[in-house]
């Protein structure tokens, strides 16, 4: 049987289980509110780069032996770095991400070849493995939600005037060049949240696909913020559930959920346009 209620239960008893369950509730509150600016930015391109360098920054603490975590942050936040120095202008964005993408993807995969450990460690930095997460992992995903956070919460009003309308911010004194900086650092390090849960390939059903779904059906920021989380945590949470019994990869439960989401969504938000 794909899914056993009895042996689903059995296993949510588990330290490791219920570790993975809050870092997977953690993850989903930072992409539910960090994702809707991504999507009004047009940066989903650019998150994808930087799950390449975080899954990069993994794969070296991997090889050196310290915590998964440090290093995908580190690698998220440098990638957001290197994307906003080299990136500047619109038009060479796009062929900027695409290059530093391929080479952390080339130069993560090297690390991997190099790790002479369990194979299952290398796969989980690529589809995602959240009952691997230890206590200190926790620690450090749930410290660097806090400051993405709180950071968010101070510069909400601004980020969201500068992500409308960045000429007008311009125009009435927001530092929009600088808030750019702080966004992008802030994305690397939400991205690096979602390496261990979700896996690098596959942050973008988290990151993206439950801010795009929540556009479809309401304009409202505020709304649209609430539904991206509320999407994101049925998502990862029910993922992981799902997950458990088969032994199925988490991943590919976490973006069917998704993505679902997602087309109902559309459907909805297509049904209303043709009610008006």
């Amino acid at each position: 049987m794909l899914f056993d209620l009895a042996e689903t239960a059995d296993l949510l008893a588990l330290d490791i289980v219920q570790r993975a369950l809050v870092a997977a509730a953690v993850l989903g509150l930072v992409a539910g509110v960090v994702g809707p600016l991504v999507v009004t930015r047009k940066m989903s391109f650019a998150v994808h780069g930087t799950s390449e360098l975080a899954f990069t920054g993994g794969a070296a603490a991997l090889l050196l032996g310290v915590g998964v975590g440090y290093g995908a942050v580190l690698g998220a936040v440098l990638a957001a770095l290197l994307l906003g120095l080299l990136g500047r202008r619109d038009t060479e964005r796009d062929s900027v991400i695409g290059a530093v993408l391929a080479f952390g993807l080339g130069l993560g995969v090297l690390f991997l070849w190099l790790y002479p450990g369990r194979a299952a460690n290398k796969m989980g930095l690529l589809v995602g493995q959240p009952i691997g997460i230890q206590p200190t992992d926790l620690w450090v995903l749930i410290a660097c939600a806090v400051v993405v956070l709180v950071a968010m919460a101070l510069l909400y009003r601004p980020l969201l005037f500068a992500s409308v309308d960045p000429d007008v911010a311009l125009a009435r004194g927001v530092p929009t060049r600088t808030l750019n900086w702080v966004f992008a650092v802030l994305v690397g390090m939400a991205t690096a949240l979602g390496v261990q849960v979700v896996g690098a390939l596959l942050v973008l059903s988290l990151m993206i696909t439950p801010a795009a779904a929540a556009a479809r059906v309401t304009a409202s920021p505020l709304r649209a913020t609430l539904l991206a989380v509320a999407f994101a945590e049925v998502a990862v949470l029910g993922g992981i559930v799902l997950s458990l019994a088969p032994g199925v990869p988490v991943s590919a439960f976490v973006t069917a959920i998704s993505f679902a989401i997602y087309v109902v969504c559309r459907v909805v938000g297509r049904s209303r346009n043709r009610v008006v």
